[in-house]
C-alpha cells in the first residue's frame, strides 16, 4: 500500500498524562451556561478521563507520565463532524455549487480518486481545527459487493492510521439515483446516445438490497470491536430507498443496537417528492414506517413544518445541522431556533466542504451562529454554548460511540483538543467574555496545537504524530497529476450532456411550477 512511504512510527498512547490549561472547558450546561475550571488539568490513564479538577491538586495527587498543555492554554472536548463523505471537495474536482439536485448531475464528472489517500487529506483538515471523531457516510461506489467493501475498508484504514475516530456507514440507495423517478423511467427521457451511456453507469453503481446489508454486517464484524472505529447505517435519503429497505434498517438498527443517520428535507423539491410519494410529509411517513426515534439522526431537516419538529422533539430524534451545505446548494436554512427552542437535540456536520471550501469546524460553529440571528430583541437566537454544544455533546450522540464522547469527565474518552490561549485573547479580551463565548467567535485553526484521541497525541505542536502529512498530500498530488483516462473522459463528456435533462425532468414534472410560490421566509421568529 502507497501508505508505507510516510507513515511515522508515532508515539503511541500515553499511558496516563496530566493536560494542563488556563481553561478547562468540562461541558456545556445551560443555554449560556458551561462547566469551566480555571487554572485546571485533566488526569487520564489508558486513554480515559479519571479526574478533573484544579491543576496544583491533580499535579500533587497523580504521577503522570507526561503533562500536555500549560497555564497559557485552553482544554476543551474533541469536536465531532457528525457528517462527511469525502476529502477533496466537489469543487476541487470540477463540480460548481449548482443548485442540489443539478449539483449531483455536475458530480458525474468526478475523476477516480485514491480512497486513502483522499480521506487522509481530509482528517488532516478535521483534525487540524479540533475534529477528533468524523461519522464518514461513504457513497456511490461502484460494485460488484466485493469491491465495495474494499473500498469501505481503505477509507476506515485512513482514518485508523491517522488515529481519529470514525463512524462508518455505506450510504444505502436502491431506487431513483438520478431524479425523483424510477431509474428506468429516468434513462426513457434521453437521447438514445445518452441513454446506453447512462444505463451503463446505473448498472456499475446498483447492487442487489440484501447486499447492503451483507456489507454492513460483514464490517461489523471486522471493526465494531475496535476502540475507534464503529460501522453505523446509513439510508441515504428517503426518495433514494424504498420503504421496504427503510424497513430493513431499522430492523437491523434494531438488532445490532447502532445509530442511523438519513438525509431528509435538505432540498423544497425532496418536500414535494414526499408528499407526492406517501401524501404526507417525509417527517411523518418515516415516523408510520418506525424510524423515528433517538437512535436517529436526520441530516438537514431544512424543509420541515411546524408539526415535523414537534413530532421530531417528541421522539427524542436527532438532527444534523450542515449550515455550509445548504448555502452553497441553494438548499435554504434549517429552522434552528425552533429546533432549539423545543429542545431537539442537533449536531454539527461540514457535509461535503464548508463555507471556505475546507473542513473547517471551528469556521462552521462561527457560521452557525450568526447565520440565525433573526432580526428581533427576543431571546430566541443560538448562543455560543449552545453551539458549542452541538459541535460536541449533541455530535457524539449522532454517533456509534455515543454517550462515550463529547464532554470531558471521568470514565469519558480522553479525546481533548488544546488551543493557544493567547491567539484567543491577544493583545486584549475583556475579562467580562465568557470563556465559551471567545473559543466559538475567536477560536481558528492556527490555535489548534495538540488534538488527543483516546491520551495518545495525533497532532503535537501541530504536527501530526502518524502520518507525514507532507509525503501523503504529495503523493495525493502527484496521483491527480496524469491526465484523465479514457473512462473518465467519457464520464465527463456524459455529465456535460446529461446535465440539461436533469433540469427539464423538474420542470416537465412540475417541480419547478409548485416549488416556486413555497414560502421560504417563515413567519415565525424562531425560523
Amino acid at each position: 500500500m502507497l501508505a508505507k512511504n510516510f507513515l511515522l512510527t508515532g508515539r503511541g498512547s500515553i499511558p496516563s498524562s496530566l493536560i494542563r490549561g488556563k481553561y478547562v472547558i468540562c461541558k456545556v450546561t445551560g443555554r449560556h451556561e458551561a462547566q469551566v475550571i480555571e487554572d485546571g488539568a485533566v488526569f487520564q490513564r489508558d486513554g480515559v478521563i479519571v479526574k478533573i479538577g484544579p491543576y496544583p491538586e491533580l499535579a500533587a495527587k497523580y504521577r503522570a507520565d507526561e503533562t500536555v498543555g500549560s497555564s497559557d492554554h485552553i482544554v476543551l472536548p474533541g469536536f465531532i463532524n457528525s457528517h462527511h463523505h469525502l476529502g477533496l471537495t466537489p469543487l476541487q474536482m470540477g463540480s460548481p455549487d449548482h443548485p442540489l439536485e443539478l449539483w449531483w448531475a455536475s458530480k458525474l464528472a468526478k475523476r477516480d480518486v485514491d480512497l486513502y489517500l483522499d480521506t487522509l487529506h481530509s482528517a488532516f483538515e478535521m483534525i487540524e481545527s479540533g475534529i477528533t471523531t468524523v461519522q464518514h457516510m461513504h457513497t456511490r461506489v461502484n460494485g460488484p459487493l466485493k469491491r465495495i467493501e474494499e473500498a469501505a475498508n481503505r477509507v476506515i484504514k485512513a482514518y485508523e492510521d491517522v488515529g481519529m475516530r470514525v463512524s462508518y456507514s455505506f450510504g444505502m440507495r436502491d431506487q431513483n439515483r438520478l431524479v425523483y423517478e424510477s431509474d428506468e423511467q429516468f434513462v426513457k427521457r434521453l437521447p438514445p446516445d445518452i441513454a446506453s451511456d447512462m444505463a451503463e453507469m446505473l448498472r456499475a453503481q446498483t447492487i442487489p438490497l440484501e447486499d447492503n446489508f451483507q456489507l454492513f454486517e460483514s464490517l461489523h464484524r471486522q471493526h465494531n470491536h475496535k476502540e475507534r472505529v464503529r460501522i453505523q447505517l446509513a439510508p441515504a435519503n428517503l426518495h433514494w430507498c424504498t420503504d421496504r429497505s427503510l424497513e430493513m434498517v431499522r430492523d437491523y438498527a434494531d438488532r445490532y443496537h447502532v445509530p442511523v443517520h438519513l438525509h431528509l428535507l435538505e432540498s423544497m423539491f425532496q418536500k414535494e417528492y414526499a408528499q407526492r410519494r406517501s401524501g404526507t410529509t417525509a417527517v411523518r411517513h418515516i415516523h408510520d414506517l418506525g424510524l423515528l426515534g433517538p437512535g436517529l439522526t436526520l441530516g438537514h431537516g431544512v424543509w420541515v413544518t411546524e408539526a415535523d419538529i414537534e413530532l421530531i422533539a417528541g421522539t427524542g430524534t436527532r438532527i444534523c445541522h450542515n449550515a455550509s451545505s445548504n448555502l452553497r446548494l441553494r438548499s435554504g436554512i434549517a429552522p434552528l431556533n425552533y429546533y432549539l427552542g423545543c429542545g431537539v437535540p442537533v449536531a454539527l456536520g461540514l457535509d461535503e466542504a464548508g463555507i471556505n471550501d475546507d473542513k473547517d469546524i471551528l469556521q462552521e460553529m462561527r457560521l452557525v451562529l450568526r447565520l440565525h440571528r433573526v432580526p428581533g430583541m427576543d431571546d430566541v437566537v443560538p448562543t455560543p454554548a449552545e453551539v458549542l454544544r452541538m459541535a460536541t455533546e449533541h455530535g457524539a450522540h449522532t454517533t456509534a460511540f455515543g454517550s462515550h464522547l463529547g464532554t470531558l469527565e471521568p470514565g469519558k474518552a480522553a479525546d481533548i483538543v488544546i488551543m493557544n490561549w493567547r491567539h484567543i485573547a491577544y493583545p486584549y479580551l475583556d475579562a467580562d467574555v465568557p470563556v465559551v463565548d471567545a473559543v466559538v467567535q475567536r477560536a481558528r485553526t492556527h490555535g489548534v496545537e495538540t488534538v488527543l484521541v483516546a491520551g495518545e497525541p495525533i497532532l503535537l505542536d501541530r504536527r501530526f504524530t502518524r502520518v507525514d502529512k507532507k509525503q501523503a498530500q504529495e503523493e495525493l498530488a502527484r496521483s491527480l497529476r496524469a491526465p484523465l483516462a479514457p473512462h473518465e473522459e467519457r464520464r465527463r463528456e456524459l455529465s456535460r450532456r446529461v446535465f440539461p435533462y436533469f433540469r427539464q425532468f423538474y420542470a416537465d414534472e412540475g417541480y419547478l411550477s409548485k416549488c416556486e410560490h413555497e414560502p421560504y421566509y417563515k413567519t415565525s421568529s424562531r425560523f
